[in-house]
């Protein structure tokens, strides 16, 4: 069993890292179909051709593609992404200062989500009725809103009428801990509100398949506690679709945080990207490419690896 397991592990490890090498390519592949280059954009509209050659010259972007990629994949195996072509800045340390809060903001807003949408799924499944209605109502109603309708929303209640939270800035957390927590909060709300309706429908369908099991009901005839039954029996059975709902939540609020990061000014991922893109920043463009696959193929890893782990028909097989 070992044996199995260890191979599955070193398969899914060798897709992982095709993954991420095949998004670097493309991503390399991409940046040098952009308009421009890297001398036109650094040294800006004003300057000579001869200019213009001598910075792409130096920085190797007339050579051959594929010694620019391996040259430049060698380096970023090292975590050097190379320098901003806007402002000189090492591209690398200033994705560690964005990682984190993007990091931050789709961790928060995922944990928030589940807990919310365990709770509202359990109850509607638990409750039916009218209590199912509403629930499944609130929730159809929350999935359709776009979420920068929602923060917009959030900030026009508890910003600028009531002063609850502030509308927009970072506070880092080595500066004050209380701030840093306040200037989360309106994101994290905001990225939460769809991602709960989404986990509520989930863990509702799978409580109530998880209900309908033979063993669920040998335990109801055998008098055992309500609460035992769904909260430990038929919760656990359902688990695995609602940690795959979680783990999907997390990828796609991690990858898609662009619209709360530019409406509540964070200095995340999202916000580097557009920031890239928009001024032809070929080194950023390929470093938050990178970064946030390495990411996304890591929690797609780890929640294949816990789905083995937990489903014995999985680990059997």
């Amino acid at each position: 069993m070992e044996v199995i397991m260890a191979i599955y592990v070193a398969k899914r490890l060798l897709m992982a890292l095709a993954t991420v090498l095949l998004v670097a390519v493309l991503a390399f592949l991409l940046v040098h179909a952009m308009p421009g280059s890297p001398g036109a954009v650094s040294l800006g509209a004003g300057a000579s051709q001869e200019a213009i050659n001598r910075v792409n010259e130096k920085l190797g972007w007339s050579d051959p593609l594929p010694a620019q990629f391996f040259r430049w994949l060698g380096s970023a195996a090292q975590g050097d992404f190379g320098v901003s072509l806007i402002d000189g800045r090492s591209v690398s340390a200033d994705l560690a200062n964005r990682l984190p809060v993007t990091a931050v903001l789709a961790a928060g807003a995922t944990l928030l989500s589940a807990v919310l949408g365990i709770a509202l799924g359990v109850t509607a499944a638990v409750r039916g009725g009218m209590v199912d209605r509403i629930v499944g109502a609130v929730c159809g109603l929350a999935v359709a809103l776009p979420a920068f309708w929602i923060g917009i929303i959030f900030v026009y209640l508890f910003a600028v009428q009531s002063s609850v939270f502030p509308a927009t800035g970072y506070v880092p957390f080595e500066v004050s801990t209380q701030d840093w927590a306040l200037s989360l909060a309106l994101p994290v709300i905001t990225l939460a509100v769809g991602g709960a309706a989404f986990i509520a429908r989930q863990t509702r369908a799978s409580m109530l398949e998880a209900l309908q099991q033979e063993h669920i009901r040998t335990l109801r005839a055998t008098a055992t506690p309500t609460w035992k039954i769904l909260y430990v029996h038929a919760l656990r059975y359902a688990s695995l679709p609602i940690v795959a709902g979680i783990a999907v939540q997390f990828i796609g609020l991690f990858g898609g945080s662009v619209i709360a990061e530019q409406l509540f000014a964070m200095p995340g991922l999202g916000q580097a990207v557009q920031t890239s893109v928009s001024t032809h920043d070929a080194p950023s463009v390929q470093g938050v490419v990178v970064v946030a696959t390495v990411v996304v193929v890591a929690v797609n890893l780890v929640l294949e690896l816990a789905t083995k782990f937990l489903d014995p028909k999985l680990r059997a097989s």
